[in-house]
């Protein structure tokens, strides 16, 4: 494997998580047993396999390397990938294809997709994604990837699994859809992008970003631009009922040593165990 990304990897309750996330440098993300990316402000060799992205907003470091991601797929005679983006994005963003095909003089075929919050978008039978509106300086999205699942209705929980079968061949719709939520990404947000989306503390694995971390940084400016602070975390600690939250887009004004310490500074306890720094 060709490897020309510092790629992290973390696995969760069957999730394996990939992914590169630094503050203005460039952010990516697979999960890899649902086959999608979130951003792609580098294009990890290994990820050009898998065919569905999401781009959370159009800031350069999390679409700059979309037109390697498009040829490189092309070039090894792939089909072409779908790319869901903020809808006020695409038209830029197929501009920007295109005068790469003019320079690289070969095609980029993909197809993108506009978003507005509250879009779904069924992922096979047994996933939905849906689009949530975050607080950026430029129109950006996060994203809940919910799991379906169908339970039995409380009208029919006592009966036997040949009553059931009988009842479902005369078309009886026996099952209620129960939606689980078991990942979401704020990408770049301010605190009111979590906080106006509930599921966002309610996911199994939460990706948010947290990219400053001293105190000394003021959190007037910080959320002025569209972004996070630790106290803005600690501030809720009660609010997050996720298994795993993993903080990642760290400002490059810190070393990896230097966020350690101030992280668990101000969450000795890192969020009950759940808090992983993508370090």
């Amino acid at each position: 494997m060709v490897e020309n990304v510092p790629l992290i990897t973390h696995h969760h309750d069957g999730l394996t998580i990939e992914g590169y996330s630094r503050a203005a440098v460039q952010t990516c993300w697979r999960i890899n047993e649902l086959k999608i990316l979130f951003d792609v402000g580098v294009q990890p060799w290994d990820f050009m396999g898998t065919a569905t992205m999401f781009i959370s907003h159009a800031h350069l470091d999390h679409i700059a390397a979309l037109p390697a991601y498009v040829s490189r797929r092309r070039m090894m005679k792939m089909d072409p990938p779908v790319i869901y983006l903020p809808d006020s994005a695409v038209d830029a963003a197929w501009d920007m294809l295109q005068q790469f095909r003019k320079l690289d003089r070969g095609a980029m075929p993909c197809e993108l997709v506009g978003l507005l919050p509250g879009d779904e978008i069924k992922m096979g039978r047994e996933y939905v994604v849906t689009a949530l509106k975050t607080r950026h300086t430029i129109d950006s999205v996060g994203f809940v990837v919910h799991q379906r699942r169908h339970k039995l209705k409380p009208e029919y929980m006592g009966l036997a699994g040949p009553e059931i079968r009988e009842l479902k061949a005369t078309g009886k719709e026996v099952t209620n859809e129960v939606r689980v939520p078991i990942i979401a990404y704020t990408g770049d947000t301010s605190p009111p992008g979590l906080d106006d989306n509930p599921v966002f503390f309610e996911s199994k694995v939460l990706i948010a970003e947290m990219t400053f971390v001293a105190p000394e940084h003021r959190k007037d400016k910080i959320h002025k631009h569209g972004h996070m602070h630790i106290d803005d975390y600690k501030s809720r600690a009660d609010r997050f009922q996720n298994e795993l939250i993993i903080a990642g887009h760290l400002s490059t004004r810190y070393n990896d040593a230097q966020v350690e310490r101030l992280v668990k500074k101000t969450l000795p306890g890192m969020l009950g165990g759940k808090l992983k720094l993508w370090l």
